[in-house]
């Protein structure tokens, strides 16, 4: 079992670097002469459907009498993860906390107030593709000469430079090869960004409702499946192309029919959601399919706002989450992020009392009278 606070990575350090094996190729993607090879690019090959970035806002049915608080509200982040290998025979989930980003990565052009990363990465044929993208997707987010401001462009490439950047890996060491679906969020004061690509899902509490920042990408989803179908592949018994049960990921271009230069029924291609975080906005979670399996996002958010209650404590909440998915038999490598957006824990939520007047009859009370008289005989 693996926990962290602050910063971390799978409970490490987040100065921390990749497993030995992974060195030599790693310093050839992050080189100046692997830069050289993968420049960044204004614009990037992708599906007609997602030529321009979609991004969803989730507070555009905030009421316009909240714009007051949330002028005034400032997010104070708190975070932590957990991870455990469950009944699996190998750990291939891998998470990040950076609650400053300003600080771990010396960002200069970040404003005041909160700047913040946090990621989730569900491994697949090996863990060595999810290393690396929780390593190098920071990076290439904090590197990327418009960031903040073009921040949603950014992100999106961000994730297509690390799908490129691991290929480059895999071209040099072969024994790399393998893939990962990326689930990240970013804080940057008010501002809440959630890019995701495969199943992993970020659930936001909202005054105790369930909103959900992330939608799971699987092949059998009507969406993915038609764009996988136009991409060239095809949906067999739940899998893409018989093989994977994500529609996007990063990595796996070792699978044939999955990914090309000019594209493949396999997408990096993350799904933006966002949101502008009020003092009703108390923590996010962000969790594995292995969380997901056993939780629904409602009960997973009532579950972990019990939990804080109890401690307000973000690592604990994890660790209770993880040791609660583990109760109902999930059978996958789990990992949990939560964000908690206040100092306080939430708050008890008080049901308000209908004004019901509740009135009986002449009748009635006739009735009512002549039973108690039957009583007493």
């Amino acid at each position: 079992m693996e926990g962290s606070k602050g910063r971390a990575e799978n409970g490490s350090s987040s100065e921390s670097r990749p497993p030995k094996p992974l060195a030599g190729a790693l310093r050839k993607c992050i080189s100046s002469d692997a830069r050289a090879a993968l420049p960044f690019r204004k614009s990037l090959v992708r599906h007609p459907s997602l030529v321009k970035v979609k991004t969803m806002d989730v507070s555009a049915n905030i009421e316009e009498s909240r714009e007051d608080c949330e002028m005034e509200f400032i997010p104070i982040v708190r975070s932590g993860g957990w991870a455990d290998i469950g009944i699996r025979q190998s750990m291939e989930d891998v998470y990040v906390c950076f609650d400053n980003f300003k600080r771990d990565y010396g960002v200069k052009n970040v404003g005041e107030g909160p700047n913040a990363f946090y990621g989730v990465f569900d491994g697949h044929g090996g863990k060595h593709a999810a290393d690396f993208a929780c390593n190098y997707l920071p990076r290439f987010i904090v590197e990327d000469v418009d960031f903040p401001g073009e921040i949603e462009r950014v992100v999106a490439s961000a994730f297509h430079q690390t799908d490129a950047a691991f290929a480059e890996a895999c071209s040099t060491n072969a024994g790399l090869a393998s893939g990962t679906t990326a689930l990240a969020a970013l804080v940057l004061g008010r501002s809440l960004l959630v890019a995701n690509a495969g199943d992993c899902r970020a659930v936001l509490c909202r005054r105790g409702k369930a909103i959900e920042m992330s939608r799971d990408h699987k092949p059998v989803s009507a969406n993915e499946k038609m764009r996988i179908e136009e991409c060239g592949g095809y949906v067999y018994d739940g899998y893409l192309n018989g093989q994977l049960n994500v529609a996007r990921a990063l990595g796996d271009w070792h699978m044939e029919g999955m990914k090309g230069q000019d594209g493949g029924p396999l997408s990096a291609e993350p799904e933006l959601m966002k949101t502008r975080l009020t003092e009703e906005d108390e923590f996010l979670i962000m969790g594995c399919d292995g969380i997901w399996d056993v939780f629904r996002s409602q009960n997973a958010v009532d579950f972990a706002r019990r939990r804080l209650q109890e401690h307000n404590d973000p690592v604990t909440c994890c660790k209770d989450l993880v040791d609660e998915a583990l109760k109902r038999k999930s059978s996958d490598n789990l990992a949990v992020v939560v964000v908690c957006f206040q100092l306080k824990p939430p708050p008890n939520l008080v049901v308000p009392r209908g004004r019901v007047q509740r009135s009986i009859s002449a009748e009635g009370l006739k009735e009512l009278q002549s039973f108690l008289d039957g009583l007493g005989t």
